[in-house]
């Protein structure tokens, strides 16, 4: 072991020192790691048109719907406030919606609270989406349950 450590620290002080300080520095934008250079900036989600409804992202596992309705309400008249929780578990899902009164208000919520510690976590608000339209099911097109293509229902 003690050979292993004397022969660590002699290949230390024999490397050139400018590589180890290269390799460790943040300083420089430029990096001799092969890592890929990407350009291309990956495109941000489409913004929700503005509303009363926002949704609220980073939230603590013990975050209560009245903890965030608390938080918001400084800026604003919260009509409801609501955090998504585990059916299980019962904590937070770690997001939650906030419903405002006025659309100044809303924004008003989105401009004091937006990257701000709530419970320990940065929390993100931002206008809320609406929801999509559910599709149709895929699997169920053919016949039901027990029945094996016959009109009758049995088997051919």
């Amino acid at each position: 072991m003690r050979a292993t450590t004397t022969s660590l620290a002699a290949a230390a002080a024999a490397a050139p020192r400018g590589a180890l300080l290269r390799l460790f520095s943040t300083a420089s934008t430029s990096s001799s790691f092969p890592f890929p250079q990407t350009t291309q900036q990956t495109p941000a989600r489409e913004q929700a048109e503005p509303n009363t409804n926002l949704f609220v992202s980073g939230l603590s596992k013990r975050t209560t719907s009245e903890g965030l309705q608390e938080a918001f309400s400084k800026f604003g008249e919260v009509v409801h406030a609501r955090v998504v929780t585990d059916r299980v578990s019962g904590y937070s899902k770690g997001f939650g919606f906030v419903r405002y009164a006025t659309l100044a208000d809303a924004a008003e919520g989105i401009k004091g609270m937006d990257g701000k510690f709530l419970d320990g976590w940065v929390i993100f608000a931002e206008y809320a989406r609406p929801r999509q339209p559910p599709s149709p099911p895929q699997n169920n097109t053919g016949p039901g349950y027990g029945n094996y293509g016959s009109p009758d229902g049995r088997w051919q």
